[in-house]
């Protein structure tokens, strides 16, 4: 996977311990076109801390321009951003 750090755009819904779970996102492409992307699958979800930044670490999988790819999304908890970290 490569490493692009983007911010998007996230609808999620939260559960009552306050975790997310991303559903879908938007990204905006090289040609400045805003593309949406459903979240197919989430693999795994992991907690880090980063220069004492609390993130919550998203493995899914989706399909982009019909193949099914692996990415990486983050959900930084104190700013409340989400940022593509790898795709």
């Amino acid at each position: 996977m490569k490493v692009v750090a983007m911010p998007i755009d996230v609808v999620a819904w939260f559960d009552k311990e306050g975790i997310p779970h991303p559903v879908r996102f938007r990204i905006t492409t090289k040609d400045c076109q805003e593309q949406v992307v459903k979240i197919h699958k989430i693999m795994t979800r992991d907690l880090e801390k980063l220069a004492g930044n609390r993130m919550h670490i998203f493995n899914c999988t989706s399909v982009i321009n019909g193949i099914e790819r692996g990415l990486q999304i983050k959900y930084e908890i104190d700013t409340c951003k989400w940022m593509l970290f790898k795709i």
